[in-house]
């Protein structure tokens, strides 16, 4: 049980039942009309932190109501199935279980028992241009090796090393202060009584204040390719490396610490694990009902409207929606207004996606792979400050069949390949722009990434652009990431959870704190609930 869970009143009773020698989960729903809290909730979207919301709340007795414009739930977790072939469609890398724990904890399940996940080494690999090849581990020592191999000559092994610990410290403050609450700012990160003592005047120190991730990784580690990798933990969040705080340097250490983690049926398998516990938790979901409304009476939110012009009631919302545009569509007047006044927010960049399906696979890929561009510099210029692609981009490839055949037909390969754009712009027209940057991109995977046949071996091809996410998953201009991180004081911070404007409104999803990715994204959707049961609990305290 997590500490602070309220699992005493969770929707669901689990038994486990011995049958055959094996051991089966059987849970017995006792939902009753307004759920054990005696409060209901509406959700807007259920992508992951919708997902992961719903079943915290269930699980702590609220009625919970889910809606989403798409047929399926997930939101970008969505998959692919063609000739053969079966490619995750939108995240490909599972970092930090223990988020996902936490919140399948909520209900006393197992995660072994909903999800087989397979733990996997190297993390990346990664290609430079002329022929270099470094392996990332979680083990620092083999990564060590493998930046000695790549560049003999330099100390760059035992900078790695400094800058892990480097990492660590930033980790460490972030789950000290940032992680599993709502923060919108740096006022919400700490307790007035504390701020001058000296162990946070020590933390305020180490977190570089005013200081880049770029900037940051170049004072301590001086081999431009090894440096290049360990800026490309930023694009997690969709952000310029050398436009965001240093303190995201963290980012590293969570991975290293956890590992990073294939669920078998791909990332899709979590979506459909944690929508197999909402249902069993009495969480009513509703497909294909896009929501275009907020009710809002007295600065409180009460309910929302369909796009069929059902209304419905409820005593709490928590939008999964993108934050700028629930602000902008779904909500009207005053709070909308407070919203864009307080902050301008950007969008993170957004991507171009290929998923090929190659009758031969490629012995020398990993799982996940990097194919490096290069100059970080003329790339990160191009797409966050020109607003256009790369002409050199760097790749990120997926070679699942590595760790699950079934992806593709014997012998071959599900190829995922990412490359990062710029988030939409007026004049984009990627209907026009994609053939000639299809051939970009395959041409950088055949030189740099040891590909030189990939052209032949593809019997299956599709793609997503920019254009594409934008439609198809209601993101603010394209973007894959939510909003961008940039900002050496504020770019760590993105809106709150619970919203200052409206009572009753909570925030969940990429563009809510503490931002986008997998887990980060599961995170919010627990601390939105958190936060909500938090908030119900106070309230009944002091009625």
């Amino acid at each position: 049980m997590i500490a602070g869970s309220n699992n005493s009143s969770a929707a669901a009773n689990v038994f486990l039942v011995q049958r055959r020698g094996q051991y089966v989960w059987m849970a017995y729903c006792m939902i009753q009309a307004a759920g054990s809290s005696g409060k209901s909730v509406g959700i807007i979207g259920g992508g992951l932190g919708g997902l992961a919301a719903a079943c915290t709340l269930a699980a702590r007795g609220y009625a919970v109501t889910l809606f989403d414009k798409n047929e399926w739930v997930g939101g970008k977790a969505a998959v692919l199935n063609d000739h053969g072939f079966r490619f995750d469609m939108g995240p490909t890398i599972l970092l930090m279980p223990s988020v996902l724990r936490r919140i399948f904890d909520e209900a006393n399940r197992s995660l072994e028992s909903m999800l087989n996940m397979v733990r996997l080494m190297p993390q990346w690999r990664c290609f430079f241009e002329g022929g270099g090849v470094l392996d990332l581990s979680d083990d620092t020592q083999k990564t060590q090796q493998s930046i000695e191999r790549l560049s003999p000559q330099s100390p760059a092994a035992g900078q790695y090393a400094h800058f892990l610990e480097s990492s660590r410290r930033m980790r460490d403050i972030s789950d000290r202060y940032y992680f599993w609450k709502s923060v919108g700012g740096i006022r919400d990160t700490f307790e007035a009584k504390t701020t001058f003592t000296p162990s946070v005047l020590k933390d305020l120190l180490s977190m570089k204040i005013g200081r880049t991730v770029a900037g940051a990784v170049r004072s301590m580690v001086h081999d431009p390719r090894v440096a290049q990798m360990l800026d490309h933990f930023t694009q997690y969040v969709g952000s310029a490396p050398d436009k965001s705080p240093a303190i995201l340097l963290g980012i590293a250490d969570m991975q290293l610490q956890e590992g990073i983690w294939y669920p078998m049926g791909g990332t899709r398998a979590v979506p459909v694990a944690l929508e197999k516990l909402a249902r069993e938790l009495g969480v009513t979901i509703c497909t294909s009902t896009p929501v275009k409304q907020i009710t809002v009476q007295g600065k409180r939110a009460c309910g929302l409207v369909t796009e069929s012009g059902r209304s419905y009631e409820f005593d709490f919302i928590v939008s999964n929606s993108d934050t700028v545009r629930t602000h902008r569509e779904l909500l009207q007047g005053q709070p909308s207004e407070q919203f864009f006044r307080r902050r301008r927010y950007e969008a993170a960049c957004s991507g171009v996606v290929l998923y090929l399906g190659l009758n031969r696979r490629y012995d020398h890929l990993a799982h996940h792979n990097f194919v490096f561009s290069r100059s970080p510099e003329e790339e990160f210029d191009a797409i966050y400050r020109q607003g256009k692609p790369a002409p050199d981009p760097t790749c990120y490839l997926a070679a699942p069949a590595r760790t699950e055949a079934a992806v593709a037909p014997p012998g071959g390969e599900a190829l995922y390949v990412l490359v990062h754009t710029p988030y939409l712009r007026p004049g984009h027209n990627w209907a026009e722009m994609l053939p000639g940057y299809r051939d970009v991109i395959l041409r950088k995977l055949a030189t740099c990434g040891g590909m030189p046949d990939i052209a032949e071996r593809i019997v299956f091809e599709a793609a997503l652009t920019p254009a594409d996410i934008h439609a198809r998953y209601h993101v603010l201009d394209g973007a894959i990431y939510g909003l961008a991180s940039h900002g050496r004081l504020n770019g760590a911070f993105k809106p709150a959870n619970r919203s200052p404007d409206v009572a009753g409104l909570y925030f969940a999803g990429g563009s809510a704190h503490p931002g986008p990715g997998m887990p980060m994204v599961l995170m919010s959707g627990w601390i939105a609930a958190n936060t909500l049961d938090g908030d119900v609990k106070t309230a009944a305290a002091h009625a």
